[in-house]
């Protein structure tokens, strides 16, 4: 990729169903400072909710912008789909969630040239608009919820194992062969661990920042939560040592918690004092949860009390599905957890 001249870049974006987002999202990437040439390619799915017809509408107005049919309707189908259509050599993946500032193509792209990588990703920034979506933010972004990884709250700029989206050489992604198709969540890290393999950097850099929606209800947090157990669980399963440990605090969690309540509710219809001692387990972690949520609370009354099921759902949405993951426990994973 030469350096005299900045590459063409090929933004890429599987859309389905994201009425309320996709217009913003792909604003972002017109407004970019960025000053090379580049293209939207827009894979899409079978929406119901008029995504396409605000997407069609967009495509008239500015030819950059051009959609092509995801076949599979799943993410890394469609971002598989989107990257074959694309013609320049830096691609650049866009969530229909997330909004990338100005600035993040021109300083991805030079990062990119300056260390030589195959991937540049930064921070995942999770804002929310109700009470209930900060409550969402504020788990992304805290030790507690997800964790406090590199990709969520920052840190020092270096090679890292994955990367939030990625702005990536095409060259490489065709090298190692794209997405794996049959890996429906968690396909960022095992494409970045193939990338790694094959004696490529995966680079992480706090100067890009991007704004991520978090979901808008109850029902649609947890069925993220537990998609995304079910293929951590599974992704754990495959190559074991080479998941990060924290993704199996949850699962412990929700185990100990269960396992806590079944034993102390036996310890009281049997009449054995001592097994009603791990009902210590549950009110161990409620407590946790109180006290998670009370700091919520700083961001607003209504943040934190949705905060008391915000984490909970989060927890045990990724730790059920973890387990039935891992367990291979769950029929059809691929159609129950395709977006």
């Amino acid at each position: 990729m030469a350096t005299d001249a900045l590459p063409g870049v090929s933004y890429v974006m599987p859309v389905l169903n994201e009425v309320d987002h996709i217009a913003a999202a792909v604003n972002s990437l017109t407004a970019q400072d960025y000053e090379g040439p580049f293209e939207i390619i827009l894979a899409l799915g079978p929406s119901v909710d008029g995504t396409n017809d605000i997407i069609a509408q967009m495509a008239l107005a500015d030819p950059r912008i051009r959609s092509i049919p995801n076949e599979l309707g799943s993410t890394p189908g469609g971002l598989n789909a989107a990257i074959r259509a694309s013609s320049n050599p830096v691609v650049v993946r866009v969530d229909a969630h997330s909004v990338l500032p100005p600035h993040y193509t021109r300083l991805a792209v030079k990062t990119l040239l300056e260390t030589g990588a195959d991937n540049v990703g930064g921070i995942m920034k999770a804002e929310g608009t109700t009470p209930f979506e900060k409550a969402v933010a504020h788990a992304y972004g805290s030790p507690e919820g997800l964790g406090g990884t590199q990709h969520h709250v920052g840190g020092k700029a270096g090679p890292a194992d994955t990367a939030y989206l990625g702005v990536f050489r095409r060259d490489r992604l065709m090298e190692v062969g794209l997405f794996d198709e049959e890996i429906k969540r968690g396909q960022d890290w095992e494409l970045n661990r193939r990338l790694r393999a094959t004696g490529g950097t995966v680079w992480f850099t706090p100067e890009l920042t991007v704004v991520y929606r978090p979901r808008s209800s109850l029902r649609k947090l947890v069925r993220q939560f537990v998609a995304t157990g079910i293929w951590r669980g599974e992704l754990a399963r495959r190559f074991g040592t080479a998941n990060s440990v924290r993704y199996f605090v949850p699962p412990l969690a929700v185990l100990g918690v269960l396992g806590g309540l079944l034993l102390g509710i036996i310890g009281i219809i049997a009449g054995i004092p001592w097994l009603t001692l791990a009902f210590a387990i549950p009110g161990v972690y409620a407590l946790f949860v109180v006290i998670a949520s009370i700091r919520a609370a700083r961001e607003g009354l209504a943040t934190g009390l949705w905060y008391l099921i915000v984490l909970p759902c989060i927890h045990f949405g990724w730790g059920t599905g973890f387990v039935l993951g891992f367990l291979k426990l769950t029929k059809n994973i691929t159609a129950q957890t395709g977006r």
